[in-house]
């Protein structure tokens, strides 16, 4: 007679695992990272090699000697310290990249308890310290040069620009002339910004990877994006010599970055589908405010912080229906 197995429901058993799904991540970040060592060279690849090693050995020692275990999934440390590597200057140095992935894991991951208990993004959270911490390092851009190198002066970010010149007066339609900002230039390759900035084509082809894998919902990313095109369009028609049309802000700065892997984290965002359009609402909302009116170029790091915070309130207000309600 055959054994008969008793145990409670549910009785089937999905093959997605964490670990699958951070490796899916991690492969459609893939042509970003690429294309970002490509433009900015051996330094790029430093600071890549030292967040990853960074995060990966803080998270192993306090498992091992504080928690008495192992990384129950080492793929989304390592995901972590690409992710914070890709928000970095690129001629920043190696240290500062050290102490981002410490800050990362050690402060906004395992104190809160490790994997699926943290209530900030990690990356997010590393590159918010190391801004505050230390500004004029995280402010100081490098051109890209290409074919493996950076040039050796420093170029300001199309938003850092735009920024300046309209406190020198000038619209804004003339910065982005004068800077050669047109659409076709950021799509692929533009002067300035972090690491990971430096093609939103590759970013977007990693969007398509991960709905294409069922990795994320498109309900966040779009609804970013599209509270940032719907708001800069109001203001550009208001006042078209103040503020930037919704084509640059789309595809400037690190919102493509911020609104596909970071504000899309499982733990750090809503579960329902209604908490994750008011979610990307409130990011995209923020990141305009910030851009426009804040002493910040850049918001969208802050933007996704401050959505992080708000998740817990979310999720309480906006739950799934039950079944059979």
């Amino acid at each position: 007679m055959a054994r008969l197995t008793v145990s409670l429901s549910p009785h089937f058993q999905n093959p997605t695992t964490t670990k699958v799904l951070m490796t899916d991540v991690l492969i459609a970040l893939a042509p970003a990272t690429l294309v970002s060592l490509l433009f900015y060279g051996w330094n790029a690849l430093l600071l890549l090699v030292v967040c990853v090693a960074s995060c990966v050995l803080c998270e192993f020692l306090i498992e091992k000697y504080l928690m008495g275990r192992r990384i129950p999934c080492i793929e989304a440390t390592v995901l972590t310290g690409v992710l914070l590597a890709l928000n970095l200057p690129p001629a920043a140095p190696w240290w500062i990249a050290l102490l981002g992935g410490l800050a990362a894991i050690g402060i906004a991951k395992m104190c809160f308890g490790g994997l699926g208990q943290n209530i900030f993004n990690p990356a997010i959270f590393g590159r918010v310290f190391l801004l505050v911490s230390f500004p004029a390092i995280m402010t100081t851009w490098a051109a890209p040069h290409g074919w493996l190198g950076i040039d050796a002066f420093s170029g300001a970010t199309p938003l850092a620009a735009i920024n300046e010149g309209l406190h020198q007066g000038i619209p804004a339609s003339q910065i982005i002339a004068d800077g050669n900002l047109s659409g076709w230039h950021m799509l692929f390759a533009r002067a300035g910004g972090s690491v990971g900035e430096i093609s939103a084509l590759a970013l977007i082809a990693g969007f398509i990877y991960l709905l294409v894998k069922k990795v994320i919902r498109p309900h966040i990313t779009l609804s970013i994006l599209g509270t940032v095109a719907l708001l800069t369009t109001i203001f550009w028609l208001i006042n078209p010599a103040r503020f930037t049309g919704p084509g640059f802000n789309l595809l400037t700065g690190g919102l493509l970055l911020g609104a596909i892997f970071m504000a899309t984290d499982y733990v750090t965002s809503p579960m329902s589908p209604a908490g994750m359009v008011i979610y990307g609402v409130l990011i995209g909302v923020m990141t305009v405010l910030i851009r426009y009116f804040g002493s910040y170029p850049e918001g969208v790091s802050f933007a996704i912080l401050i959505g992080n915070m708000a998740v817990p309130l979310i999720n309480k207000y906006c739950k799934p229906k039950r079944f059979a309600a």
